[in-house]
C-alpha cells in the first residue's frame, strides 16, 4: 500500500461517469491521438481500440498512462501505450520486492526472535543481562513475546539481575524511507522500520498499536479508550467528549511527533460506532522491548535493570528461548493481499543482510536490482528507492512490469507468489485482498489476479487475467498526473475488457465503479470496511 488518494474524512470519491462506445471512440482521437501500438493479430481483434477508448475517459484528461498487454505464454505484445514511459508505480513496486525476496531469501525463509544471556544462573536468579534479539520478523505479535516469557518462566527464572537489552542491530537505525511524507508519520502505513518490532493483530501491521475509542454512556461523558496491545509504552490523552445520539462525529486519533503520546480529540455521538485507528509508534524497538518486559512481569519475572536499545548481543550468548515466524511463502499472503508497506521495507533490509551482511535500504535495493536483472528487467529502465512504493521517487514503465510478470512464471516458487496476489471480487480478505470489492459481476471476477497501487495522483494495477478463449494475458496499467479522485474504474474496465475478449474479437467494457466505500483501494480504509 502507498499513500492514499484522499486523506481520510474528505468524503467519498466522485461517481464514475457513464459513457457509450461511440463517444469513447471519439475521445480517443481527440485526447490520445495515435499513441497505441500492437501486434497484427490484436489489430484485427479490435483490442487496441477498446483499450484506447477506456484511456480516453475524461478522468484521464491531462494525465499520463503507461499500459502494456501481452500474451503470457508467447510474450506477443497485444497492446501498448507509452510502454517505456516511467511513472510512479505506487504499490506495484511490491511486485519487484516480493519476487526478489522469494529469490534472494527463499520461500522457506523464516525470521527468528531469540532471548539470550551471557549471565550465570543461581537458582531462580539470572545474574546478567537479558537480550531480546530480532532479525526482522514482520509478523511478531504480543502473544509471541508472551510465549518467550512463558518459556523463560517455565525454566524456573524469577529474577534477572541485569538489564533488558533490545538487539535490533540486524538492520541499521534508519527508520523511514526516502521522501516519505512527513504528514504520514503517525499513520499505520508509514510506520518506522526496525529489526525488532511488533504487530497488534493478524493483519500484521508491524510497528503500530490499535487505538479503539467508544462513546461514553451519555452526552458529556468522556469516551472510553483502549490500546491493543495493552502496553504502557503508549500514553493516551483524551480531549474528546460524547455528544447526544445523532450528533456530529468529529473524532480524530493522532500521535504527537517524536513521542508516543496519542491524542484523542473531537466529539462522538452516544450509541455511535466511535473510532478504531491503527497508529504507528515512535521507536518500534522500544515498543517490542516494553511489551516483552511487561510479559515477563506477567509471568512473575522481575528485571532489575533498565531497558537498553540497539545494543548487539555478545558473541557466545546462550539462547534461552526462541520464536520463528511463518515461512516467507506464507508471509507473502498478508504482505501482498493487504499491500503491507512495512513488510516490503523489512524484506528489503533482510535481503540486504542476506546478500551483503548489511541490513540497509541500499544493500537491499541492490539485491532487488540484481534479481530484476537476472529476470530480464532493465535496471537502467527503472528507479526504485524503497520496497513498498510509498516514495514518490519510484519510477517504473509498464513494459518492465510486464517483463517481470512473465519472467516469474518460470520460477520454482511462482505458484506461491501467484497465490499471494489479490483476486478480483473474492470476498475473503486474505484471498481477494485489495481487489475484493472490484470487478464483481464481470468476466474478470475470480479471474484476474493483480497488484493494486495508490498514491495521490498515481494509480496502478498489474497482473494476470484469462480471456474468453482461455488464453492467459499479462497486463500493466500505470496511471499518473490525473486530477480525478480516482481512476481505478478505468483500470478495472481495461481488465474486464481483456477478460471478456477473444483472440479475434475484443469486447469493450464500460468504466465501472470500483465498488466498496468510495474509490480508495481497501488497504487505505482500515479498519476493514470493504
Amino acid at each position: 500500500m502507498s499513500r492514499p488518494v484522499n486523506d481520510r474524512g474528505t468524503g467519498p470519491a466522485s461517481r464514475a461517469r457513464r459513457w457509450g462506445w461511440p463517444v469513447a471512440l471519439a475521445l480517443v482521437a481527440a485526447v490520445l491521438g495515435p499513441g497505441a501500438q500492437a501486434g497484427a493479430d490484436s489489430d484485427r481483434s479490435g483490442l487496441p481500440e477498446a483499450v484506447d477508448a477506456v484511456l480516453g475517459d475524461p478522468r484521464m484528461e491531462g494525465g499520463t498512462a503507461s499500459v502494456v498487454v501481452a500474451d503470457a505464454a508467447t510474450g506477443e505484445v497485444l497492446y501498448q501505450h507509452l510502454p517505456s514511459t516511467r511513472l510512479m508505480p505506487a504499490s506495484n513496486t511490491k511486485l519487484a520486492t516480493s519476487a526478489a525476496a522469494m529469490d534472494v531469501l527463499g520461500p522457506g525463509h523464516r525470521f527468528g526472535t531469540d532471548v539470550l544471556t551471557t549471565g550465570r544462573r543461581h537458582g531462580r536468579v539470572l545474574d546478567g543481562d537479558l537480550y531480546l534479539r530480532g532479525t526482522g520478523d514482520p509478523a511478531l505479535l504480543a502473544e509471541d513475546l508472551d510465549g518467550l516469557a512463558a518459556r523463560l518462566a517455565a525454566s524456573g527464572v524469577r529474577r534477572v539481575e541485569g538489564r533488558l537489552v533490545a538487539d535490533d542491530t540486524r538492520f541499521d537505525d534508519r527508520r523511514l524511507g526516502r521522501s516519505w511524507a512527513a504528514d504520514d508519520e503517525s499513520a499505520y502505513y508509514s510506520a518506522q522500520i526496525s529489526a525488532l518490532s511488533l504487530a497488534p493483530d493478524t493483519d500484521y501491521d508491524t510497528g503500530t498499536v490499535i487505538v479503539t475509542v467508544r462513546p461514553g454512556a451519555s452526552a458529556g461523558d468522556a469516551p472510553v479508550v483502549t490500546v491493543t496491545p495493552d502496553t504502557g509504552y503508549v500514553d493516551v490523552e483524551v480531549d474528546a467528549r460524547t455528544v447526544a445520539a445523532g450528533g456530529e462525529d468529529t473524532l480524530t486519533v493522532e500521535r504527537e511527533h517524536g513521542t508516543n503520546t496519542v491524542v484523542v480529540s473531537g466529539a462522538t455521538p452516544a450509541g455511535g460506532s466511535g473510532a478504531k485507528e491503527w497508529i504507528s509508534v515512535w521507536e518500534p524497538t522500544g515498543y517490542a522491548a516494553a511489551v516483552f518486559r511487561e510479559a515477563l512481569a506477567d509471568h512473575g519475572i522481575a528485571v532489575t535493570g533498565p531497558t537498553r536499545l540497539g545494543r548487539p548481543t555478545p558473541a557466545g550468548a546462550r539462547r534461552l528461548a526462541s520464536h520463528t515466524s511463518m515461512p516467507l511463502k506464507d508471509l507473502l499472503v498478508p504482505f501482498m493481499k493487504l499491500s503491507n508497506n512495512m513488510h516490503a521495507e523489512i524484506l528489503t533490509k533482510a535481503m540486504g543482510y542476506a546478500a551483503a551482511r548489511e541490513g540497509t535500504w541500499e544493500a537491499g535495493l541492490a539485491a532487488v536490482g540484481g534479481y530484476l536483472e537476472r529476470a530480464g528487467v532493465g535496471r537502467d529502465r527503472i528507479r526504485q528507492v524503497d520496497g513498498s512504493g510509498l516514495s514518490r521517487m519510484d519510477a517504473f514503465p509498464a513494459d518492465q512490469l510486464v517483463r517481470l510478470l512473465r519472467a516469474v512464471r518460470a520460477e520454482p516458487w511462482y505458484a506461491d507468489w501467484y497465490r499471494a496476489l489479490p483476486v478480483a471480487c473474492h470476498p475473503d480478505r486474505f484471498t481477494g485482498g485489495t481487489l475484493r470489492s472490484r470487478m464483481c459481476g464481470t468476466p474478470a471476477a475470480l479471474n484476474a489476479r493483480a497488484k493494486t497501487g495508490s498514491l495521490t495522483g498515481a494509480s496502478a494495477l498489474s497482473g494476470y487475467v484469462t480471456d474468453a478463449d482461455g488464453r492467459e494475458l499479462v497486463f500493466a496499467v500505470v496511471l499518473n498526473n490525473y486530477l480525478a479522485s480516482s481512476v481505478k474504474a478505468l483500470e478495472d474496465a481495461i481488465v474486464v475488457t481483456l477478460a471478456g475478449s477473444r483472440e479475434e474479437a475484443a469486447v469493450p467494457a464500460p468504466a465501472l465503479r470500483s465498488g466498496g466505500r468510495g474509490d480508495l483501494e481497501c488497504a487505505w480504509r482500515k479498519p476493514a470496511l470493504c
